[in-house]
């Protein structure tokens, strides 16, 4: 928390707490009308839940949850949306028509904030995972700097990295064992993990805690100097359900990312992997209290007519 609290202290903010029944009065049909926009956007595209909780991870890890990711660039200034860390983020339509519908309900009330965050909720739902009950009443920020994804924690990071990119946003090295499950759901670039197969260091050309069997597939699907766009692989078998394959493939040394891997570098951590590894309920149970814990604070200062915009 210490991370945003600079940033909202620095530009004249403040943190805003949530609660459960914000819109119980003003807008009481919001979880449902966003509920329905996800569902029909699912049933076209099964990326779309990986895409949407993805996207309330790199906004609530920036300036706390405030919609800045949804910003366009413009005037000058390159937002977030379009920092190489979100270039392949994608279904920001989702949250646009979601805004539309509640706009047309309920003018000037919900925010495009608590939007991304009700759809993230709806996209591991659809998926097979947990429900929650989102608290609202987050604000929309001004301010979206792609300068600041340098910020997010990274495919590369060792746990120490981690952990600390974690507690600067008031997260625990269980929340950070139980958020990273997020990575059984998506696909990811073979940039992303090209580091761990090709040159790894001046020993070894692959990474040593990558299965070699699992390695020779990866180098397969992307070659040396590779020039397919978007090359890679899921982030495991079941890359559209919300289970707990992701664990398991950690425990195999089938991870994608050396981030992923570095779970198992710690007691604690690799304790929790073991845990969540042998019982998807255990997993769902400890996700659900971090991602509220996550998605709680909020230093925003508007309720955007259109999400891409400020007001």
């Amino acid at each position: 928390m210490v991370f945003l609290e600079k940033i909202v202290k620095k530009e004249g903010g403040v943190l805003r707490e949530v609660d459960l029944n914000y819109y119980e009065k003003t807008c009481p049909y919001a979880d449902d009308i966003v509920n329905d926009i996800v569902k029909k956007a699912v049933a076209k595209d099964k990326t779309v839940p990986a895409a949407l909780l993805r996207m309330h991870f790199h906004d609530c890890f920036i300036r706390g949850c405030d919609g800045s990711i949804l910003l366009n660039s413009g005037g000058g200034n390159k937002a977030e949306k379009d920092a190489p860390p979100n270039g392949s983020l994608h279904a920001f339509y989702v949250i646009d028509v979601a805004k539309r519908v509640v706009e047309d309900r309920c003018p000037g009330v919900v925010s495009c904030a608590d939007i991304l965050a009700l759809a993230a909720r709806d996209a591991v739902v659809l998926s097979g995972g947990p429900t929650w009950s989102v608290e609202k009443g987050r604000r929309d920020g001004r301010i979206s700097r792609a300068s600041e994804t340098t910020t997010l924690p990274t495919p590369t990071f060792n746990i120490s990295q981690l952990q600390k990119n974690f507690y600067l946003r008031g997260l625990y090295l269980k929340d950070l064992v139980a958020l990273l499950g997020a990575h059984t759901l998506g696909f990811s670039h073979c940039s992303s993990f090209g580091n761990r197969i090709y040159n790894f260091n001046t020993t070894h050309d692959i990474d040593p805690v990558m299965r070699p069997s699992f390695a020779t597939r990866l180098r397969t699907i992307c070659p040396p100097n590779n020039k397919v766009k978007n090359a890679g692989a899921t982030m495991d078998p079941s890359p559209t359900t919300f289970d707990n394959t992701y664990y398991k493939l950690v425990l195999q040394r089938k991870a994608l990312f050396s981030s992923d891997q570095a779970l198992l570098t710690t007691p604690f951590t690799k304790s929790l992997v073991y845990k969540f590894a042998t019982s998807k309920k255990a997993f769902h149970q400890a996700f659900v209290k971090s991602i509220i814990k996550m998605s709680s604070l909020n230093g925003g200062q508007e309720v955007r007519k259109d999400c891409k915009v400020i007001n």
